[in-house]
């Protein structure tokens, strides 16, 4: 939780007596449900949790730019947030064995898609980002789809309502496929979409550059705002 919006117990209780005092005077513009509302809403905060995946190759490279841009925005307001880098990590393909049935996570646990399902399973929010690959996702990420979207087709409601945000880095075109991949993701499991100003889509081709496109860093934190009005709204 930030400190911007941390209250010690000695502030609240004093912020509470001038209430009361307030109340018993009969001055208005505040009130002790203000003071009870901010409390727990910023105790909601710290009980949620967004998780952004990052599919892209390069470690730290400019995917991991922009979701650290969202991730940031989202820490400064109290929220949980973690981020899992796919770079150097081998996820197989789905076998399509279903095995996963009535199990609730794949039973093959010879990679860390197991530990990425769970922890895909326990966020409010799930932020899929990567960069372009012949117009797509990276391969990795679109095991990690593919492998998801089996084991909650046969564990029904996994992700219901569960809020998804898409990222994705280009050097010069294919976003829009990237983006695409991971909404239908998103959409065939019952979530809810968050989108920003513009697609959310950020250009560059070596590491930092995308943090020069203006627009791009512009829709990532507006993204960040989307994602913690709906937070707000649906827990």
């Amino acid at each position: 939780m930030s400190e911007k919006n941390s209250m010690t117990r000695r502030e609240a209780l004093k912020k509470m007596g001038m209430v009361a005092a307030g109340i018993g005077l009969g001055i208005g513009g505040t009130n002790a449900t203000d003071v009870l509302g901010l409390s727990e809403k910023e105790e909601k905060r710290g009980k949620m949790k967004v998780l952004a995946i990052n599919g892209s190759s390069r470690k730290d490279g400019n995917t991991a730019d922009m979701l650290n841009l969202v991730l940031g925005e989202l820490e400064k307001d109290g929220y949980k947030t973690e981020h899992i880098q796919l770079s150097g990590h081998t996820i197989n393909p789905c076998k399509a064995c279903f095995g996963c049935a009535g199990k609730k996570n794949c039973v093959f646990g010879n990679d860390m898609f197991q530990e990425v399902y769970r922890k895909m399973t326990e966020a409010d929010a799930i932020i899929l980002g990567s960069s372009t690959y012949s117009a797509d996702v990276s391969s990795t990420l679109k095991a990690v789809i593919e492998r998801a979207s089996v084991i909650s087709d046969t564990n029904p409601g996994m992700f219901r309502h569960k809020i998804g945000g898409a990222v994705a880095v280009a050097r010069r075109a294919g976003a829009m496929n990237t983006i695409d991949t991971i909404n239908h993701f998103f959409l065939n499991k019952e979530m809810y979409v968050v989108g920003s100003t513009y697609w959310n889509i950020a250009y560059g081709r070596l590491p930092g550059e995308a943090m020069k496109d203006e627009e791009g860093v512009a829709n990532m934190k507006n993204l960040e705002q989307n994602i913690a009005w709906l937070l707000n709204r649906i827990k």
